[in-house]
């Protein structure tokens, strides 16, 4: 009997690391690692699983590792003055957060929720310190990575400055066309948060999905699932 506990023991600590091998070999600032660097990086990792709904971290408390998504998405957003949520962006796969908490001692900006079951790899601070000095190319992609967000951060703003709401559903709609590469999408968040994403309100963002089936562009053939009818017709819009 304590050789079967030692055994499955065995097996879920295998699991953990090979799991923990398979989240850092996916990151795009590890990825770039010979096998030998990136199994160093992983034997500072932990495995850490949430359920769907589950607050992984809040504004305001200490901020002190990275967290990166191997399985499941993570839902980044922040609260106004009046408790409206505001989506900062949704992380799936390889991709990360905490990472300002890496160069200093600080305390999360937004709240960070698992929307699906989520499996994280997190990594102290000063661990991920010790990596950036001493392989001086991962601080090269965190500096892409943040270049990359604080664009699409940018240009989001300016979107929901000087374009129409129906405009900026469109090109929402056209973007996911082009990522997924495929006319039959499945909107990759829920309305609530596609409206907070687009600055609107849910209502309007049914209405206007609505408008634009009715002009034979789209079918909705789900809330989530759309087939994009006539793609040149929505990038006028």
């Amino acid at each position: 009997m304590r050789w079967r506990r030692l055994t499955e023991n065995n097996h879920c600590e295998h699991g953990a690391v090979e799991m923990q091998k398979m989240c850092i070999s996916i990151v795009p600032i590890f990825n770039h690692l010979t096998t030998a660097e990136m199994s160093e990086i992983v034997k500072t990792t932990n495995s850490v699983k949430h359920p769907r709904g589950h607050t992984i971290y809040r504004a305001n408390e200490p901020s002190d590792g990275l967290y990166i998504v191997h399985k499941g998405r993570v839902k980044i957003y922040r609260l106004s003055d009046t408790g409206k949520e505001q989506l900062v962006r949704i992380l799936e796969p390889g991709d990360f957060t905490g990472e300002l908490s890496l160069f200093s001692e600080s305390v999360h900006d937004a709240y960070a929720e698992a929307m699906e079951p989520v499996e994280l790899c997190v990594m102290g601070r000063d661990d991920f310190q010790q990596f950036l000095l001493k392989y001086p190319a991962i601080s090269l992609k965190v500096l892409t990575e943040f270049s990359t967000r604080l664009s699409k951060t940018e240009k989001q703003a300016a979107s929901i400055a000087m374009e129409s709401t129906e405009t900026r559903i469109a090109m929402y709609l056209a973007n996911v066309v082009e990522e997924k590469k495929s006319k039959r999408i499945t909107l990759p968040m829920s309305r609530k948060d596609l409206a907070s994403h687009l600055g609107t309100t849910p209502e309007t963002v049914s209405r206007k999905l609505a408008d634009f089936e009715e002009a034979g562009w789209i079918r909705q053939h789900t809330p989530s699932k759309i087939e994009i009818i006539d793609l040149d017709s929505l990038l006028l819009v």
